[in-house]
């Protein structure tokens, strides 16, 4: 590398940091893999634990809802804190931390004796991965070249898409053999392995201007995030977003949201500075991830109970029909840099947009009988869309701040990922809930009155309450089923919407095609504290 005078640039990294670089980002993303494997583990796992014991917990719909976000609602809220942290104290002390944390959440959550202890624990979970996530990407920035970023960030979102192929595999594969508490005592095996590799060969790094910790903005963001989340499940059980106490509780969480936002403007030490969202290329590719979070997840949610409950595969068989989401994203995750080499972020990241929003409306073709295969092709085809925006748009966040603030900038995009799926599980689910209810609940005359709600509230409910009525419960089943596809089309559909207004964004605020003399501009001496450790 050399600057514009021809003069050889200055490496950032210590030599013995450069030399063991590939070494280390395995190790980030086995980090990486821990968090994101839960999360597909866990939604191979939903329909179990809805089960009744002693198979499952018996979990409600909302009760499933609340176990996968209050994992994502504290890391969501944390993750800026954490990438905070990590800047001022060490970002491998911190990632340590999570993980060790994140292990112990893990065995306790496996033992969890009711839906309301695996929500506690799978906040505790969330504790610890809030200290992994942004700590693995602000690493990556460290040990790496500017030139060598676009492949390593590359290959580290492809990493969450072996992940998502990985995890329901193996949850499947646990659900068939084990309890169903293994899909989460699996993590802490792989916990244990990931911190003795991180200690010897990951060295440690730091903000030599590190910002304060912001706990008033901290606590804002947790509840207002947790207030709006809840309103919105609750509108979804109850079918009736215009219910009195639906629309406090959301409305509070919009009151507390904006609050929150004014104080990070007039606070000398904000949890998030706002000024990097007047930069619109930055706030646009930060929607973007956002966006896409929103869809996967919603889109994740609701497929396993069409392939579980209306299709009737095991949970083993809904991983691998997974299979086609992650394979496409671990081949077209690492080469997206070089499509955008050649059309620019807005034409690349557009036409992934576009491509999600059509598989998300191709979810309305679906029925009991559809071949399978065109599960598949939506399946894939949504991964290669979800390739092609989270690559170039990681890179355009990671390198639109100074390389010290890595961690900051990691904390934002894996906020705004999260918060994104926080969201779409709130607000898809919900849609779902609702329009389920709506579809379902005139057939449920014949019924006892105390078993209408419970039986209302989602096809695992209606199913479960169906097989102990026996053969007059058969009625009960055609309709169910019917209901559900009904909902999970007005589900997709809005998805496709959310999608939509993602193509709008990113079409009109990213750029286009780099001129091809920015490749050689001279970069800035390392101001980052990189140690060896």
């Amino acid at each position: 590398m050399t600057t514009s005078t021809g003069a050889p640039a200055a490496p950032r990294i210590p030599e013995a940091v450069h030399r063991r670089r590939w070494a280390i980002l395995a190790v980030l993303m086995l980090s990486l893999l821990i968090v994101v494997l839960d999360n597909s583990i866990l939604n191979v796992a939903i329909k179990t634990i809805s089960t009744p014991d002693p198979v499952g917990l018996g979990a409600t719909q909302g009760e499933l809802e609340w176990a996968i976000n209050s994992y994502t609602l504290v890391f969501a809220g944390l993750l800026f804190t954490a990438g905070l942290l990590g800047d001022r104290l060490g970002r491998k002390k911190m990632l340590l931390f999570g993980l060790a944390v994140f292990g112990i959440g893990s065995a306790l959550a496996a033992s969890s004796g009711s839906p309301v202890q695996l929500i506690i624990f799978r906040a505790l979970m969330g504790l610890g991965s809030a200290f992994v996530m942004p700590a693995t990407l602000a690493i990556l920035m460290n040990v790496f070249e500017r030139d060598e970023q676009p492949k390593a960030i590359g290959i580290w979102a492809g990493g969450v898409g072996l992940a998502i192929a990985i995890g329901p595999i193996t949850g499947g594969v646990l659900l068939d053999h084990f309890w169903w508490g293994s899909v989460f005592l699996i993590n802490v095996p792989i916990v244990i392995v990931a911190i003795a590799l991180m200690v010897f060969l990951v060295p440690d790094s730091r903000d030599p201007k590190p910002g304060r910790i912001d706990l008033v903005g901290v606590l804002l963001s947790v509840v207002g995030l947790v207030l709006l989340v809840y309103g919105i499940i609750k509108g979804g059980q109850l079918a009736d977003f215009t219910d009195p106490a639906v629309l406090a509780t959301a409305g509070a969480g919009l009151v507390v949201l904006i609050g929150f936002v004014l104080y990070e403007k007039r606070s000398d030490h904000p949890s998030i500075d706002i000024s990097y969202f007047k930069n619109k290329v930055f706030s646009a590719a930060i929607a973007a991830i956002g966006l896409v979070f929103f869809a996967l997840m919603g889109v994740t949610f609701f497929s396993v109970f069409y392939t579980q409950s209306i299709r009737g595969y095991t949970p083993l068989q809904t991983g691998l029909l997974m299979l086609p989401l992650a394979a496409a994203q671990i081949i077209f995750s690492p080469r997206a840099r070089l499509v955008v080499a050649r059309f620019g972020n807005k034409a690349v990241c557009t036409a992934g947009m576009l491509t999600i929003a059509a598989m998300l409306a191709a979810f309305t073709i679906l029925d009991e009988n559809t071949p399978i295969w065109q599960l598949e092709v939506i399946f894939f085809l949504m991964g290669t869309g979800m390739a092609h925006i989270m690559t170039p748009t990681s890179v355009v966040i990671m390198q639109a701040l100074p390389r010290e603030k890595a961690g900051s900038a990691s904390a934002l995009s894996n906020t705004f990922r999260q918060v994104g799926g926080a969201l779409g599980i709130a607000v898809l689910g919900s849609v779902l809930s609702a329009a389920y209810r709506s579809g379902v609940e005139d057939k449920l005359g014949l019924l006892p009155a105390d078993l209408r709600h419970t039986a209302g509230e989602s096809i695992e409910a209606t199913l479960g309450v169906a097989a102990k009525l026996g053969p007059k419960g058969q009625a009960l089943v055609g309709p169910a089923h019917q209901s559900f596809l009904d909902a999970m089309h007005t589900t997709a559909l809005c998805g496709a919407a959310v999608a939509l207004i993602g193509t709008v964004v990113v079409a009109l605020f990213l750029p286009g095609k780099p001129p091809a003399e920015a490749k050689a501009q001279a970069e800035e001496p390392v101001s980052a504290t990189i140690g060896s450790d």
